[in-house]
């Protein structure tokens, strides 16, 4: 899939590598979240948030982050004249040659989970917007959980119970989260059921794309099973 066909999904996960990569590169510096959000003069909710690759920080949240990792320079070069196309008359867009053509293969690995935790957002993120924008749908998935509800499932019961404080208050942070009772919540959800099929199934068609692999930058043929 080129870059072209690219979707939300794919901006999500991006940013759930690039937080998984800064955390890293924070643990492999010796560094602790207090310091790192001390020097980068943000809270440790704000780091963890980085880390976790929420899209709610800002880019310069992020780039303040890489920079004191050592990374802000993966940025710098975006931000620079080095992908720009070359000047209208000058030799280089004058020449025959073919420019050279960067390529960024994403995909998410399977074996650690991220692929459902992916598909598991995107259905939700999807679901938050249509309750956003239809209340309505709101009390379609409250009466949804009202028939869980009294299947008397002990089991769910608790999770069911907090889906109710969340769907009456509107605290959609809550189940978009990063963390584990997040995606319990997800996993018990009755807000997934007021998505339309056709909604559902191009998210689950998108994350079977991303399993074989995305291609950035140009045309790329799907890499080999196996290939980062």
């Amino acid at each position: 899939m080129t870059i072209e066909r690219s979707s939300l999904l794919l901006e999500r996960q991006l940013l759930l590598q690039l937080g998984d990569r800064l955390k890293r590169l924070r643990k492999a510096q010796r560094l602790g979240t207090v310091e790192l959000a001390a020097r980068a003069g943000m809270t440790r909710n704000t780091l963890r948030a980085v880390e976790s690759g929420d899209p709610a920080p800002s880019i310069g949240t992020y780039l303040r982050v890489m920079s004191i990792l050592g990374v802000g320079g993966d940025l710098a070069l975006l931000a620079g004249d080095v992908l720009q196309p070359a000047p209208a008359g000058s030799a280089a867009a004058r020449s025959r040659h073919l420019a050279p053509v960067v390529q960024v293969h994403v995909r998410a690995d399977p074996t650690r989970h991220q692929l459902q935790d992916l598909q598991s957002l995107a259905l939700h993120e999807e679901a938050v917007r249509l309750a956003k924008t239809d209340p309505a749908q709101v009390q379609q998935a409250q009466d949804t959980l009202q028939r869980w509800l009294a299947t008397g499932d002990i089991r769910s019961a608790a999770l069911w119970r907090e889906w109710e404080d969340i769907l009456k208050a509107g605290a959609w942070r809550k189940v978009l989260a990063r963390t584990r009772r997040a995606q319990q919540l997800r996993q018990a959800s009755p807000l997934v059921t007021i998505l339309p099929p056709e909604t559902r199934q191009a998210i689950l068609q998108q994350v079977g794309e991303l399993k074989k692999g995305v291609a950035m930058g140009g045309e790329l043929d799907d890499a080999p099973e196996g290939q980062p």
